[in-house]
């Protein structure tokens, strides 16, 4: 990449690590809710009963660690936006996105389809929709659910009372990065799951600060595509079902991811 291409890369993930910074710093109480949430999932039920621990929560809040790996002379292809760190994705050890089951399943489809000339490892910059981190995607709702019933003085003070607008505002903060780093590279994004990003869905704000962003950008809009998760191999499994015996892979990508944006973002 150039040098002011590197310099406002620089300057985007710096941006994002204050993001994450500030959350964590101004929601003291969110790992204890968190580990609460954890502890109490009808998942983990047989597991708590056999006497064994649960996961622990070690970052409540997580930057993606792996853009700190990049240099100037990577050269970036593709921004892949995900949902929200899992477990694995917010381990101390870990703290980067899609490490994880989906983060394999999008390794090979990659590693599957070299005519795409992209390197998982090397030419993908991978965000996410909120930092924010709960074991799955859906448990968003439900923790800011479960904060709401559990008002506690305790809680109260650490100030997680309004953990669903601290929700919310990052949302908007990641759609704002995300254009920040696109408008840098030019690249294509793809965008994976969108059903929570429908009207009154977890992700409705991520959409909507979108439909602002991109309506004055439509030369970056063309570029953006959505797609199923790459969990349980919906990606592929959708892309196999859809593509047509007389396109490319690419082509017909671009056909589908274009007809999920149209549905979703409408623009």
């Amino acid at each position: 990449m150039n040098k002011e291409t590197w310099n406002t890369f620089q300057k985007t993930r710096e941006q994002f690590r204050n993001l994450v910074n500030e959350l964590s710093e101004s929601l003291p109480g969110l790992r204890d809710i968190q580990q609460e949430f954890v502890n109490n999932r009808s998942e983990n039920a047989e597991e708590n009963s056999n006497g064994n621990s649960v996961y622990t929560v070690e970052t409540p809040v997580v930057y993606n660690t792996a853009l700190d790996d990049i240099t100037i002379n990577d050269e970036i292809k593709l921004i892949l936006v995900a949902d929200n760190p899992g477990r694995r994705e917010q381990l101390a050890e870990n703290r980067r996105y899609l490490v994880g089951p989906s983060g394999k399943i999008a390794q090979k489809f990659f590693r599957d389809n070299p005519s795409l000339g992209i390197d998982f490892q090397k030419n993908v910059i991978i965000l996410n929709k909120t930092p924010i981190h709960t074991p799955r995607t859906a448990d968003l709702r439900k923790l800011c659910r479960v904060n709401n019933e559990q008002k506690t003085k305790n809680h109260q003070i650490l100030g997680l009372e309004q953990l669903s607008e601290v929700l919310k505002d990052s949302q908007k903060t990641m759609a704002e990065l995300l254009f920040k780093f696109h408008e840098a590279f030019g690249c294509p994004v793809w965008i994976i799951g969108y059903s929570e990003m429908r009207n009154k869905g977890i992700f409705e704000v991520y959409t909507e600060s979108l439909k602002q962003i991109y309506t004055v950008n439509k030369n970056l809009y063309k570029h953006i595509y959505l797609y199923r998760h790459f969990s349980m191999n919906q990606f592929t499994i959708d892309l196999n079902k859809q593509a047509l015996p007389e396109e490319t892979t690419a082509k017909s990508l671009k056909r589908i991811g274009t007809a999920y944006k149209q549905r979703i973002l409408g623009l």
